[in-house]
């Protein structure tokens, strides 16, 4: 059976990267990594992926379909693990080349992180409709049946529950409403896994240190990641979460993954 996170809420122990701690500290853990890389933290990811992220973050954009609806006044949109607005920012871009009205929300646990992204905000022309929000995606501080998408990029292999932030997402969602989760993947090359490996565990931590001036924060970065279920195995964790036509679209040669689905 396939390690991945302890999904049960009276699970005593849960994966932090390679280290298995007490389930109630692991939301301050990952708090604590974010607050120390908050600032840097859109950088890190240029620097990390060679600037593949914002591809991967194009096409999330591109499948939530943000055409014009004339029976919509707003669509409603969240975006969970958000923080710094950067999936938020993209989507306002992409409503307004299709004259497309929509609100978002950006929801982080993450102080930090929603800093960062509100002074974003400041100088972003599309920012007028978008919300800073801080809350779990465990517990989403949104009414049942509220939003016509919930998006969530490289933030749900950080949650302590999957299980549970996937049942917020399906509450969330209006019937017909869609959800998109762009997450790190693990790569079908056992060759190309063996590079990718020794660069994530020899580069990107010491590369963290100098930028950011702490690795620590990376080194769990790469661990969470190797934790994380194969594409297969999440898409089977969505669907039980009750989304129909679950997908997913491999990127980068399996680098990351979409994985999408539908309320219905």
């Amino acid at each position: 059976m396939e390690k991945s996170q302890q999904n049960a809420p009276d699970a005593a122990l849960t994966d932090f990267g390679f280290r298995q701690v007490p389930t109630g500290q692991k939301q301050a853990l990952v708090r604590d990594v974010f607050d120390t890389v908050a600032a840097r933290y859109d950088l890190m990811n240029d620097l990390m992926s060679g600037g593949l992220h914002r591809v991967w973050k194009r096409r999330l954009v591109e499948v939530l379909f943000l055409r014009r609806n004339p029976a919509r006044e707003h669509v409603q949109m969240a975006d969970i693990a958000g923080g710094t607005g950067d999936i938020a920012f993209r989507a306002m871009r992409a409503a307004a080349r299709f004259s497309t009205p929509l609100n978002v929300r950006v929801i982080d646990a993450n102080t930090e992180m929603l800093r960062v992204g509100a002074k974003r905000a400041v100088s972003e022309k599309n920012a007028r409709h978008v919300s800073f929000i801080t809350g779990n995606a465990e517990h989403l501080p949104l009414a049942d049946n509220s939003l016509d998408i919930y998006t969530i990029a490289f933030g749900i292999r950080n949650v302590t529950h999957r299980t549970d932030a996937l049942a917020e997402a399906w509450r969330v969602l209006k019937p017909g409403g869609r959800f998109v989760c762009l997450e790190f993947s693990h790569m079908p090359s056992a060759l190309l896994t063996r590079a990718y490996d020794a660069y994530s565990f020899r580069v990107i931590p010491p590369l963290g240190g100098l930028v950011t001036g702490d690795a620590g924060p990376y080194q769990y970065l790469v661990e969470s990641i190797r934790q994380f279920p194969r594409a297969e195995a999440f898409a089977d964790e969505v669907r039980a979460a009750g989304f129909s036509r679950v997908a997913i679209e491999r990127l980068s040669g399996g680098v990351a993954a979409l994985h999408s689905g539908w309320k219905v």
